[in-house]
């Protein structure tokens, strides 16, 4: 459901006590964390256990499994997940006693308040940037607070009160949640095509962005990947506001640019150019030229902020990865197991160009599961061409998340459209026979990665359970 935005956010210390309906998700059990890291009352409310409640529980937070009126207790604000449903019991209960209700945005925003916002929005790569500015102002010295859309491997958090003026936030564009933070500075990654079924068209997806950089405060700044055509489009309509725009990327037109690109395992190695000025080298623990690009716009950032190379680059070397980007799982038999959150035709293309030079000269295979039927229905096509470049692919039905099923959308729209020969090419509708099969395709020396937004996730430790079973045998 989506919430309408209040004109005023109260901040979260005039909330009174909070409940959070749908409060096991990453976006909200962040806010809420924060939020409990700073004394406030907090209450909340999942029908399913994630692995972000043990942490909330341990700080205080009580948290109860299901949907139900009584659990707003003695809520004053409520702040609710935009998958709710309009039926949802507590959102009911909130209406009744006429309760502020917030949606996330608006709950984020509410604990933004008194801090200079750092905002990473873009198509894809959001996780992952926001993640690795994270670690390099906290190497930096700076300790700012941070609320990301996974869980920051490093501290074992997706979000943390900070003691430092700044705050660094994923600033999701897929239902407009970005248009409310006014930043002090801003990341866009890239800007392509998705969430269609929120925005309509392409045009009105573009438009947003240009919205967002409107909100950028006048005296901050906007960093931008140069090498995306979309956000290079968007940076050079931001110079035309009079918005300050640092170009990043391989591109001569950057201003900050990666040079000598090396992919080594498990590592990717970049020299950083500004202008005539070499800075250094950096070393990250992570594969890919997409991730290159993400630590190069971070570094733009803090740069810019006035903290050094040297710190940054410490922080940005120290990061090992977020969960469910690119991580790796466990091995067994002889194959390595990584999962990512890939679901959209370019981060998948990207994946899979990391994990190629990570298998080396294993093969590569993939377990795919789409994520919504509306993205399936307009890219599932580029989905199956990105997903050519494995060696085996599996593909799962369509994880349908807020959306209803349609008979005429499967999984097998993306299988049909991988090309490979039909022998490469498996598509297995039901999840609980994807671990059997991705274990019988695998040999020692492979990696199995798998890949999307939904319960895939689940599948990776499914199989290596079966690949070690096998190997004992």
């Amino acid at each position: 459901m989506r919430l309408p935005v209040p004109e005023q956010i109260p901040a979260a210390d005039e909330l009174g006590r909070i409940h959070f309906v749908g409060l096991g998700g990453a976006a909200l059990s962040g806010i809420a964390r924060i939020m409990a890291e700073r004394g406030l009352p907090v209450t909340g409310s999942d029908d399913q256990e994630t692995p972000f409640l043990p942490a909330l529980r341990e700080l205080g937070v009580s948290v109860r499994r299901g949907y139900a009126a009584d659990h707003l207790g003695d809520a004053e604000t409520v702040v609710v997940t935009t998958a709710a449903r309009e039926d949802n019991p507590e959102v009911l209960e909130a209406r009744r006693r006429g309760l502020l209700m917030l949606p996330r945005s608006a709950g984020l925003a509410s604990v933004m308040q008194g801090r200079r916002v750092l905002a990473v929005s873009g198509t894809h790569g959001k996780t992952t940037t926001t993640s690795l500015l994270t670690m390099a102002l906290l190497a930096a010295g700076a300790d700012p607070t941070y609320a990301i859309g996974a869980v920051l491997v490093q501290t074992g958090s997706n979000a943390h009160d900070g003691s430092g003026d700044l705050f660094v936030a994923e600033a999701d564009e897929s239902d407009g949640a970005f248009l409310v933070y006014h930043p002090y500075a801003a990341i866009v990654t890239n800007v392509e095509a998705d969430h269609l079924d929120i925005w309509g068209t392409e045009e009105a997806y573009r438009a947003a962005f240009v919205e967002f950089v409107d909100t950028i405060d006048p005296d901050g700044f906007l960093v931008c990947c140069v090498d995306d055509d979309g956000a290079a489009d968007l940076a050079t309509e931001a110079r035309g506001r009079g918005c300050e725009v640092i170009g990043v990327g391989e591109s001569e037109t950057a201003d900050l640019r990666a040079r000598d690109l090396v992919f080594e395992g498990t590592t990717s190695t970049f020299t950083v150019l500004e202008a005539d000025r070499e800075h250094g080298t950096v070393r990250l623990q992570i594969p890919g030229r997409h991730y290159v690009l993400d630590a190069l716009a971070a570094l733009a950032l803090g740069l810019r902020l006035g903290h050094s190379f040297d710190d940054l680059r410490r922080g940005l070397e120290g990061f090992t990865g977020s969960r469910r980007r690119m991580e790796l799982k466990g091995e067994a038999a002889g194959v390595r197991v990584f999962d990512s959150y890939a679901h959209h035709p370019v981060e998948i293309a990207g994946d899979l160009q990391a994990a190629r030079a990570v298998a080396g000269e294993g093969r590569l295979v993939v377990a795919f599961q789409p994520h919504l039927v509306s993205r399936t229905r307009i890219f599932g096509r580029a989905m199956g061409e990105a997903l050519g470049a494995a060696d085996e692919v599996v593909v799962l039905d369509v994880y349908l998340a807020r959306e209803e099923a349609d008979a005429a959308v499967t999984g097998r729209l993306v299988a049909d459209a991988v090309p490979l020969p039909a022998s490469a090419v498996t598509f297995v509708p039901t999840q609980d026979d994807v671990a059997a099969v991705l274990a019988r395709k695998a040999r020692p020396g492979d990696l199995v990665l798998t890949l999307g937004a939904g319960s895939v996730t689940e599948v990776g430790p499914e199989v290596l359970e079966l690949l070690a079973e096998g190997a004992d045998a």
